[in-house]
This record gives structure tokens, C-alpha cells and sequence, in this order.
């Protein structure tokens, strides 16, 4: 876990490692939200791009008999 500092404009900075992994570049969006106590952030990402990205999970989930 990393930690960041509130800036006077209560700007924080992402910090690099997290900016890789998520490949998040400058002037992308990012939705904040508020979840209990805390603060999350969620890059935007474009539908096209997310083609895919469900590929091997497993959907053999027991459901109830009225979802069928």
C-alpha cells in the first residue's frame, strides 16, 4: 500500500506503480466515489477496449430457479 499527501488544492498525485500497472495516462478519467469510508478511484475505460477482458471466468454458478 502506498501513501499520498492532500495538496493546499487537495490535488493528490497517483503514484507511478499504480499508474502502470492500470496503464493510466495523463488527461484519462477516472471516476471517484465515496464507498463507506474511503475513497476510490476507478479509471474510465473505453468499451472497446474492454472486449475480452471476462475471458476464462467461471460462470457455473448455481442460480435460483426463477433467473433460468
Amino acid at each position: 500500500m502506498e501513501s499520498v499527501k492532500v495538496s493546499p488544492k487537495h490535488q493528490v498525485v497517483i503514484p507511478q506503480s499504480i499508474r502502470k500497472s492500470l496503464k493510466i495516462r495523463p488527461g484519462e478519467k477516472v471516476h471517484v466515489l465515496q464507498y463507506e469510508n474511503r475513497i476510490e478511484y476507478i479509471p474510465e475505460r473505453k468499451m472497446k477496449t474492454m472486449r475480452g477482458f471476462l475471458k476464462g471466468i467461471d460462470t457455473t454458478v448455481e442460480r435460483e430457479k426463477d433467473r433460468i
